[in-house]
């Protein structure tokens, strides 16, 4: 599975919602109702699947499927 799936797989399992109906434009907390404990939970998630560290400066950008999809691209 690559990083963007495995990702996608993360948001799926943390939000309850189905992988397949994840969309870049589907906003953390307004779409996937993702208060500030499931988002702790998100990130922490993130970052054991993707064997990296997010920095809380970069996590403060991560509001939508697509930030999430976006930040993944720039790992190495």
């Amino acid at each position: 599975m690559d990083k963007r799936n495995t990702a996608l797989a993360v948001v799926a399992k943390v939000s309850k919602v189905d992988a397949g109906t994840l969309t870049p434009e589907m906003e953390l907390v307004a779409d996937l109702a993702l208060d500030s404990a499931r988002s702790l939970e998100l990130l922490v998630e993130l970052e054991d699947a993707l064997e990296t560290e997010i920095s809380d400066e970069e996590a403060a950008k991560l509001n939508t499927v697509g930030d999430i999809l976006a930040y993944i691209d720039t790992l190495p």
